[in-house]
């Protein structure tokens, strides 16, 4: 793919889409082409020295390792590059939204939205474009977090705040987003995400360790009622523990001489002593048990982990206001 994107940018004139990457690798024809349209081009020294050397790169690849693997290999490699880019040539609609000629070009990177501030939204329906809208959001957002990261090298002390915000986010987590949460802050990036559960991210990446990194570095963090022992446990475990006040209680009989009677089955007893017994004491215990998070969070409340940015809140329950409630309320 890299070298497909290479070799795209030099015959189309720096535009790269998916059309052109689908045809290059499912059409022999189409690519031979593009070598003949490359040759003429360098014949009539149109090239600059660095085109001139990604060229030979491209071509040394196709013709050395790409066109000369055995057919199963080469038919697998096409295999999965056509499930990412046959997403966007199969349908017209698609096809003219995510590869339109160059002069319909309308979103030209988020540099410059960053630099206009200018809000970006990925409106796809997930049942409707399922496997297209996570290919979309993931390039989309490490596009951006590219962008975001690479403010750092820059010397500008009044560089614009950014902000990522994402619902359902289970559905678009990937492995880059341990390392980006790390570093963003730095780049004045906020970081606002929505997922049902801890166990949902385990399931879309399947790695522990990455989603208690993710997790990890998320300071402020507002849970819902929940039945997910994992998101549980690892919220108790952030909230740290405290010494609780516990209770005991027994109840003792004894008597002397008891009598068993035959014709009722009971026993029956003289001068008969009762005793009981309250303890207390105190144990270091979750300060939110389980029960607190499977059923006393109600619908619009949550537990919340805030920080200032100076210090931490203590941690308390607290009431949310829905936007369609507003008004009624005011």
């Amino acid at each position: 793919m890299t070298e497909c994107i290479k070799f795209c940018r030099l015959y189309n004139d720096g535009y790269v889409t998916f059309y052109e990457l689908h045809r290059l690798i499912t059409i022999p024809d189409y690519y031979s082409s593009k070598i003949e349209f490359m040759r003429s081009k360098f014949l009539s020294g149109k090239l600059s020295t660095s085109d001139v050397h990604n060229l030979l790169s491209s071509i040394e690849f196709f013709e050395k390792e790409f066109n000369t693997l055995d057919t199963r290999t080469s038919s697998i490699l096409k295999s999965e590059i056509t499930r990412i880019t046959g997403s966007f040539v199969s349908d017209y609609d698609i096809l003219n939204t995510f590869s339109p000629s160059k002069d319909k070009l309308n979103f030209f990177g988020f540099e410059e939205m960053i630099n206009n501030g200018r809000i970006i939204v990925l409106n796809m329906n997930i049942s409707e474009y399922r496997n297209l809208s996570k290919i979309v959001a993931a390039y989309l957002k490490l596009d951006f977090q590219t962008e975001v990261m690479s403010r750092l090298a820059k010397t500008n002390s009044n560089m614009r705040s950014v902000c990522f915000i994402s619902d359902e986010y289970h559905e678009y987590v990937t492995d880059t987003d341990a390392d980006f949460f790390a570093q963003s802050r730095e780049a004045k990036c906020i970081n606002i995400v929505a997922t049902q559960s801890y166990t949902s991210l385990l399931n879309s990446i399947n790695n522990q360790y990455t989603v208690k990194v993710i997790i990890q570095n998320l300071i402020n963090k507002f849970w819902f009622r929940t039945d997910d022992t994992f998101t549980i446990e690892d919220a108790q475990k952030q909230l740290g523990k405290e010494e609780k006040q516990k209770y005991s209680k027994s109840f003792s009989e004894s008597s002397k001489d008891p009598k068993f009677s035959s014709l009722s089955s009971l026993f029956s007893y003289e001068k008969p002593n009762f005793s009981e017994s309250l303890n207390s004491y105190t144990q270091f215990d979750f300060v939110f048990d389980t029960n607190f998070f499977t059923q006393r969070l109600d619908t619009f409340s949550c537990l919340t982990f805030l920080s200032t940015g100076s210090s931490i809140i203590p941690p308390q329950k607290i009431n949310l206001i829905p936007y369609f409630l507003i008004d009624e309320d005011m």
